[in-house]
């Protein structure tokens, strides 16, 4: 069955105050309705005025997707009544958004060969946020709920996809390759809460389409999305139909849930926001298009021809901005494909293990202390894994890599020592030596980890590997 996926996705920009007052968008470890004014509460007499950073940076992600930035853009008021929408109505854009027709490419997912995936953009445009509901309980099963107004009026863009994805898996891949391109504008912290959320909309062949709303993370995507082809493809088997409606996703069960049917665009009465003026954007775009930085599809080429590093390599190290600059510092004072391992497989696994980021993790490691690391390293003074044994000691407790290798008995052990525990090592086990002289290649690998064990991992297992060889192929 043909697969039909489109999101819409809301990014909450950067800017220092809201879309239409001067209250703070710094709101996120406030107390409930703290950051709040008239005009974000909607009360009678309050005027919204236009933040003028916000439309910039609108263009900005607008021309980073490639889109065609109209002339002018023109605020709407999209009426409907929800309980954390105080004005029962929210100042949005229709017929005259900031962009149409953009572009993003993502890799393939559906192993026709094919090593890229292009996904396309129909809108970008801006709009207020909403408040934010707090139940007491899942939302079916709450017997109230609380409305926390801080989050109203928070400057949102929103990106709508044409029906492009194909997978729930495809669709987690767009949102990252987004949630990437945000960040290297600098118009988009990934890392608050409720930064992005998004509408997936979802359609099998032989269904109607059924729109989950308000999904607030990306494997939660990936989740309802999956949740929702099972459920659609269970009521076509059974010959049902799949209804025109809208679903939440509850995050705790993983299921998505009835809210209401379908809504049509004639349903919110959209008209022009009469106190707000069209506002002319075409004299902005060149301005606002110096400042667009590289890219991560730029960078990526950049990468594999400056450093000649795999490819692996390459599309994870230029992921997350911070990340790229950490690698470039610490690859121009030391070996970038050595670099390249250890940030892309060693570093960023010890940061997703922690649930941490490269920010914090600059501050615990500045890259030149990285490249200390890495100089011990290729100068033999430590193991590989006496490396990753700093590397986690650092990002744990901190401290500097000279004073960590000889508070945890970490120096690479000089030959005599090795040789040592060889031998110890090759007399405690006679019946594996004995294995592995009768074909079984295997018995080296656990007579290596025994050395290893035995020298507190300051040992270089390449050099006790070829030692045992040796000692073991003498016949000693």
């Amino acid at each position: 069955m043909d697969v039909k996926i489109g999101l819409e996705c809301h990014a909450q920009l950067l800017t220092k105050s809201k879309l239409f007052c001067s209250c703070s968008t710094d709101y996120h470890n406030a107390e409930p309705n703290t950051h709040v004014c008239a005009t974000c509460l909607g009360l009678p007499g309050a005027l919204p005025v236009v933040n003028k950073r916000a439309i910039r940076y609108a263009i900005k992600i607008a021309l980073a997707l490639g889109c065609e930035v109209q002339e002018e853009t023109i605020f709407y008021r999209k009426n409907y009544y929800y309980p954390d929408l105080p004005r029962g109505f929210q100042i949005t854009q229709y017929d005259f958004p900031i962009a149409f027709n953009g572009l993003v490419r993502i890799e393939s997912d559906r192993g026709d060969g094919s090593k890229e995936r292009e996904i396309r953009i129909t809108r970008v445009h801006m709009e207020e946020d909403p408040g934010r509901l707090a139940y007491k309980g899942t939302i079916d099963t709450a017997k109230y709920s609380l409305v926390d107004y801080n989050r109203s009026g928070m400057p949102l863009v929103e990106i709508v996809t044409e029906p492009d994805l194909k997978s729930p898996k495809e669709a987690r891949m767009f949102l990252g390759k987004l949630r990437s391109i945000l960040e290297y504008l600098d118009v988009f912290d990934g890392d608050l809460e409720g930064a992005m959320r998004v509408d997936a909309n979802i359609s099998i062949e032989g269904g109607d389409r059924a729109e989950v709303k308000n999904i607030s993370s990306y494997k939660g995507v990936e989740r309802a999305l999956l949740f929702e082809i099972t459920r659609q493809k269970n009521l076509l088997r059974r010959g049902l139909n799949v209804r025109l409606e809208t679903r939440h996703y509850d995050e705790v069960r993983g299921i998505t849930l009835s809210m209401r049917t379908k809504e049509f665009e004639h349903d919110y009465r959209y008209f022009p926001e009469p106190d707000l003026v069209p506002i002319c954007i075409s004299d902005s775009v060149e301005a606002v298009r110096q400042e667009i930085p590289e890219l991560p599809d730029e960078k990526r080429k950049r990468f594999l021809a400056q450093y000649s590093i795999t490819p692996e390599h390459a599309s994870s190290l230029i992921y997350d901005p911070h990340i790229a600059d950490y690698y470039e510092a610490v690859a121009s004072k030391i070996d970038p494909r050595l670099s390249a391992t250890w940030i892309a497989d060693v570093l960023k696994g010890e940061l997703n293990y922690r649930s941490s980021s490269m920010r914090e993790a600059s501050k615990r490691i500045p890259h030149d202390e990285f490249v200390t690391i890495l100089r011990y390293l290729e100068q033999g003074v430590i193991t590989e894994r006496g490396a990753t044994a700093i590397i986690r000691a650092m990002l744990d407790k901190g401290g500097k890599p000279g004073e960590i290798i000889e508070s945890e008995g970490l120096p690479t052990i000089g030959l005599e020592e090795m040789e040592k525990a060889i031998f110890e090592v090759t007399e405690k086990n006679r019946g594996t030596v004995e294995d592995y002289r009768g074909g079984k290649k295997a018995a080296l690998n656990f007579l290596v980890g025994q050395v290893m064990e035995h020298t507190r991992g300051t040992a270089d297992p390449k050099e006790v590997r070829r030692m045992l060889l040796d000692k073991i192929e003498s016949g000693v």
